[in-house]
């Protein structure tokens, strides 16, 4: 059974190895990799596992089974320009794991986090060409407002109102 669970520096090897397999690109959201982070080495590792407890806007969950790392999800709650830009959420599932539900299941659970913190809705972007986040965020409830170019390129942008039960 899959759990979330916070970052944490016991998961270096899974999480090494998830990240191997993905190679560099947009997933790093979830993960809440930076460019200037060095993951490689234990203490590296340990400083980006620390930099994220210590970011008070986001909840960093990874996804684990079975001591894998299956993915990575984020949740920004502060209300800036960054979470307008990006999101509220954030998730990537590494390709073995993908066509699962994984990311689905995921997703529904950081919705009752963002309930939790008392969002009474939430953001989500995704690329117009990645239909497999498309159809996971609008199995969780996402409604499409509008696809739009930013300074990365073309986005769909999602809400989900988090005020309905049946989420």
């Amino acid at each position: 059974m899959p759990a979330l669970v916070a970052p944490t520096t016991r998961l270096h090897r899974a999480w090494l190895d998830a990240y191997t397999e993905w190679g560099p690109g947009r997933h790093e959201d979830g993960f809440g990799l930076d460019p200037a982070d060095e993951v490689t080495s234990p203490a590296g590792f340990a400083a980006f596992v620390s930099r994220l407890a210590r970011d008070g806007d986001v909840r960093y969950r990874w996804l684990v089974e079975d001591g894998t790392v299956l993915g990575g999800i984020a949740l920004r709650h502060a209300d800036d320009e960054y979470t307008h830009w990006a999101g509220h959420l954030g998730f990537g599932i590494r390709p073995t794991a993908r066509g699962r539900g994984l990311a689905t299941w995921a997703l529904t659970r950081m919705l009752d986090e963002a309930r939790a913190l008392g969002l009474d809705r939430v953001l989500l972007l995704c690329d117009p060409a990645n239909t497999a986040s498309a159809k996971t965020i609008q199995r969780a409830g996402g409604v499409c407002e509008q696809t739009t170019t930013t300074r990365h390129g073309p986005v769909r942008r999602f809400w989900i109102d988090l005020s309905k039960p049946d989420i």
